[in-house]
């Protein structure tokens, strides 16, 4: 059996996917792309979106980080579901997962990439966001209860972006959103999640290379 992910380190995307092999525990062969210089595997992997991460399984390609999480669920069932076995849970969870990717990643991307009143709006749109999913969180020590799962998975490979968010936005995520950075660090206990995530410091010297690069 053959598993190859192709990746970029430093992708919130492509932490869920490492997050869900370790769970799994997946053996698998990590390939590091360059988007500035996409590799031919990766095109023709993807060749609709040509974006990381890809998990290739067998010879067959799943794009999609949440895709990619849900195909490693069902292939690997084990003793760690990530999905709820209830549906209706299941389907909460999944409504909350695309909520955090319609909302957070350009509401986050907008923090480091803009300016003035722009920052502002886009710095006030991720923290409502984080809020609202504080709320969902409430007291329980995951989101499913007292088991991690799929909307922990989803939302803990935006933590190794926390930082550069406060630095480039001046802003804490602690004093607006109390509940989440002991759920955070509740996640990072987890083998699964501290060894599959991104070094916040890599994550923002990335970014400064990016806003160096554009101009930003």
């Amino acid at each position: 059996m053959e598993v190859i992910l192709l990746d970029v380190y430093v992708s919130m995307f492509g932490m869920r996917v490492r997050v869900a092999l370790a769970e799994k525990g997946v053996q698998y062969e990590y390939r590091e792309e360059n988007l500035a210089d996409r590799s031919p595997l990766l095109l023709q992997m993807n060749p609709i979106y040509k974006k990381i991460p890809v998990l290739i399984h067998n010879g067959n390609p799943v794009c999609e980080s949440l895709v990619i999480v849900q195909y490693i669920d069902e292939v690997w069932k084990g003793d760690s579901p990530l999905l709820p076995s209830d549906p209706y849970q299941r389907a909460r969870a999944r409504f909350w997962v695309d909520f955090i990717d319609k909302k957070l990643f350009d509401a986050g991307r907008g923090i480091w990439t803009r300016k003035g009143q722009e920052q502002e709006a886009a710095k006030k749109e991720f923290i409502d966001a984080l809020k609202l999913l504080e709320g969902e969180l409430g007291d329980k020590p995951y989101f499913s209860g007292d088991t991690f799962g799929f909307l922990d998975l989803a939302l803990i490979s935006y933590y190794s972006w926390f930082d550069t968010y406060e630095t480039c936005g001046s802003f804490s995520i602690e004093e607006h959103c109390p509940k989440l950075l002991p759920w955070a660090k509740r996640c990072m206990e987890r083998e699964s999640v501290s060894k599959s995530l991104a070094d916040p410091k890599k994550v923002y010297e990335f970014v400064l290379m990016m806003k160096k690069k554009y101009g930003i």
